[in-house]
This record gives structure tokens, sequence and C-alpha cells, in this order.
């Protein structure tokens, strides 16, 4: 109950705010249905009989609310490319409240919209461009002789606005092993698919009036440079993380619809300090580091990220669970994050591909009760109503929007 209310709240409070803010009648797109299709179902399917999923299969039919706790993570990346116009469609049609672009700059300082400065080889066709002359390392193809690596790797800094845009987006992908760029460019897992590539590339503010016309809250994440900085002699990274929220503030965007992220607490900081009118609402993504030493010192700076204004972390998922007696519970971090006051969010259900074998590194700390897909409904219940997040990030939104419209009225 807690939850709904405060998706509720939040997603009434953003309406508001853009009415305050003079942005015109509601967007032709605010009452689209939702559409969670059947993965979701197959998921359920897939659930061991018991209590959830009697309740889960209650809801089967049933419309599905829009709700900031679906937060889409670069889109709907399991089978679309990440960050692109695509990908973000589909994901408000899941159901996502709240889309996020994650934000880097070209060598024209425009923002754009990727997940690092650097990936441009991997989640685009620039190596079967003349951009590819641009590359920072341009393709060398493996050896099998000696067993060395294909490498490249191509940044937004490289290009400029308009080269960036003539890109096409493609699913994350590059196969170290391969001999040319064909090889190289196709090597999308077997459990993701191409059908839906390529995608159209966005730049930040495009994403903004994208998101707007939609009518969704927006989390925009500023990706740590990888260049010296400051860019070009002038431009700081305090400049950088400016003129992010600033392109909000140029689109009468209300501080309210916008959770600005960062993993480094500097910006964070940063942000509280300089643009306060974001502060409540700014994210610590907390990346560690973990281990047994350093979870405990993760645990330990909990109150003082809250003393020094920071009111949401986002951890990844495993950190934020545990087992007892074969059970999974909430973990010692997800206590204290409570304990200190802070609102939890998480990352990134929906990116682990198949969980047969314990789900990978983002169910870690509970990979011995985790055996088939259908966990992924077991998990969420424990982060939703156990944890208590407010939100769940996701590479197939339509999975948690199902939940939350079932388990959270």
């Amino acid at each position: 109950m807690r939850q709904s209310l405060r998706s509720v709240l939040f997603l009434l409070l953003c309406a508001l705010a853009g009415a305050l803010a003079g942005m015109g009648t509601p967007s032709a797109h605010a009452d689209d249905p939702v559409e969670v299709g059947v993965r979701p179902l197959h998921l359920l399917d897939r659930l061991e009989e018991g209590a959830l999923k009697r309740r889960l299969s209650a809801c089967v039919g049933r419309p599905v609310a829009r709700t900031a706790f679906s937060i889409s993570h670069r889109g709907a990346p399991l089978q679309f490319p990440e960050h692109t116009k695509e990908s973000y469609l589909a994901a408000y049609r899941q159901g996502a409240g709240v889309l996020e672009c994650d934000v880097t700059f070209t060598k024209d300082r425009a923002l754009v919209c990727r997940h690092s400065q650097c990936d441009l080889h991997r989640t685009t066709n620039i190596l079967a461009t003349p951009l590819a002359a641009r590359c920072r390392q341009p393709f060398v193809p493996a050896d099998p002789t000696t067993g060395r690596q294909a490498t490249a790797e191509c940044c937004t800094s490289d290009l400029t606005r308009d080269e960036f845009l003539s890109l096409q987006g493609k699913m994350d992908a590059a196969d170290p092993m391969a001999t040319d760029v064909a090889g190289y460019m196709d090597a999308t897992e077997s459990w993701r698919t191409d059908l839906h590539a390529p995608g159209t590339l966005m730049t930040h503010a495009q994403s903004i009036g994208l998101f707007q016309s939609l009518g969704v809250a927006m989390t925009p994440e500023l990706k740590a440079p990888e260049v010296t900085m400051p860019f070009d002699a002038d431009f700081s990274y305090g400049d950088y993380a400016d003129k992010m929220l600033a392109e909000y503030e140029a689109a009468g965007v209300p501080a309210e619809r916008v959770m600005p992220q960062s993993f480094d607490p500097d910006i964070l900081r940063h942000w509280i300090a300089n643009h306060p009118v974001f502060a409540d609402r700014a994210v610590f993504l907390d990346s560690g580091p973990w281990g047994d030493l350093g979870m405990a010192g993760a645990i330990e700076r909990l109150p003082g990220l809250a003393a020094s204004g920071v009111r949401i972390v986002a951890p990844p998922i495993w950190v934020l669970l545990d087992l007892k007696d074969g059970r999974i519970v909430p973990s010692a971090y997800a206590r204290a994050a409570k304990a200190a006051g802070l609102d939890i969010v998480t990352w990134s259900l929906e990116r682990s591909g198949p969980l047969a074998n314990g789900g990978g590194w983002y169910y870690r700390s509970v990979s011995e009760a985790i055996d088939d897909d259908g966990d992924m409904l077991t998990v969420l219940d424990v982060l939703a109503r156990d944890v208590g997040v407010i939100g769940v990030f996701s590479d197939w939104p339509a999975t948690v929007s199902f939940y939350a419209s079932c388990m959270l009225e």
C-alpha cells in the first residue's frame, strides 16, 4: 500500500506541476492503454505454486495501470536497441511511468542518450559507416592464430551531434573473436533479438520532448566522462552536470518530474548545493565497492549520505537481498537504508537472461534460491513488499507494470 500511494501521489504531482508550468493541453498519448503482452504471463506460468502465484493469477486479464514504480532501464533493451526512440516507446507502452536517458556528450558538447560515452562500436552501426574512421580506436580484427581478440572503441565525443544522429542503434553486443566488422557487430545473445533493430538515436533534448509528449516522468543519468575534463579546456564536469539539468528547465519540465541520477556522490552534492529544486528526487547510484569489507563500508556511509541531503539510493538488486533458511529476505544494506530514512530504487530486472543457473550477477546474493525465470516475480515481490523499494528499473518494464498494478493497489 505504501508504495502504491507513493506512485499515485508522484504522478499526481507531476500532472499538477505540468499544469502549473503552463505545459498546455494534455498529450494525446497520456491515456494510451498499457499493453504488457505475454511475457509477464510466461513468468507467472513458471512461478512455483503458492500465495504469490494465486494472487497474480487473479489479476490476469485486468487492465494494467501506468505506474512510477515501473522504471524503464534504457528503454526496453531486452528486445529493442537501447536508448532509441523505438525502445522508449516500447517501454512506455508497457506501462513504465518513468523513462531513462543515460546522458553523455558529443564533440560539439551536445548532450545525447547513450549508456556510456564510448559504446558506439557496440550499440550502433558506426563501424559499418564512413564515421568508423573517426573512432578513438578503429576496428582491429581477432587473430585466431595468436588468440588476440578483436577490438574497437568509438565515442560520442569523437562525433558532432549531427554525425551522432546519422547513426542507427543496434542491440548492445560485440563478438571479440570476429575477424571482420560484420561478424563483430552481429553478436546479439540468443535470448535477445534483432527483430526490432535498427533504432533511432536521440539527443537528450529530443528525449525530453518525447517524454513530455507521453506524459511520463524522467530519470536522466549523468554518465562519467571517458575523456579528460575539462573537455576542450573549458567544459568542466560541473558544467556538464549543470547543462543536463538546464535542458529540463529550458523545456519547462517541473523539477518534480525529474529524477537525476549519478554514481558519483560529488555530483549529487553538486546538484544539492547548486540546483536545490532537483535535490529531493536526485538518486545516488550505489556501486559499492562490495565484498565483505566493501559492503560494511557501504552500509556505514548511508547515514552520512542522508545527512548530506541525499534522499534516494539505488544499489543493484542483489545488494538488497539475502537468504534466511532458504528464503529471500531483505539484506542488512536494505534495512540500514530504511533506518537512515532513505528511499530505495534498484536495478535491473530482466537484464540477466534466463535464470536457470542462478541468475548471474544481479542475483548473486540469492543465487542458491534462483533456478527458473519465474523466480523474477518472487524477487520482485520481496523487493516491493519486504524491502519497500519505491521503484524498479527493468529492461522489459511490462513485468514490473503487471506486478505493481496487481500487488500494489
